[in-house]
């Protein structure tokens, strides 16, 4: 099968891989689980792991799988974690996955200049809490610290 390129990137969609902070995965595993699904591959561009450590996952030059109705002109960045140890959304992320995210996000930004920053759960009709924090707020306030 042949991969469609992406139209434009007009979204930076940070997503959570909805585990919890005991659960250390990675690319690898995230992949599994959405070929489980069905997915021909990991449906994020990018991983950011409990220590910060980032993973690239489907190609920049291929729509994801994260964000129905925007996979053709978005990004997909999943932080590894957004539950707490009950299983309940939490956005307690680790400093050192902010750190990789800021650097991974002001990276993009410089090559997709007009690419809007948000979570999952700030696209239309979305109805989940992913990824459990405000990232759009969280985003105006590295703009001013930096």
């Amino acid at each position: 099968m042949a991969w469609k390129k992406i139209k434009s990137v007009d979204q930076l969609v940070v997503h959570c891989s909805a585990t919890r902070p005991d659960q250390d995965i990675g690319t690898e595993e995230i992949t599994r689980w959405h070929r489980m699904r069905g997915w021909l591959t990991i449906g994020y561009h990018y991983v950011i792991r409990r220590d910060g450590v980032l993973e690239e996952g489907r190609p920049t030059t291929q729509p994801g799988a994260h964000a129905k109705g925007y996979n053709h002109t978005s990004l997909g960045i999943c932080l590894v974690g957004g539950l707490d140890a009950k299983g309940i959304p939490n956005g307690t992320y680790t400093n050192e996955q902010f750190e990789t995210l800021t650097a991974l996000l002001k990276q993009l930004k410089q090559t997709f200049p007009r690419a809007k920053i948000l979570g999952h759960r700030d696209l239309p009709d979305v109805v989940k809490a992913c990824p459990c924090f405000d990232v759009m707020d969280w985003w105006e306030q590295v703009k001013r610290s930096t």
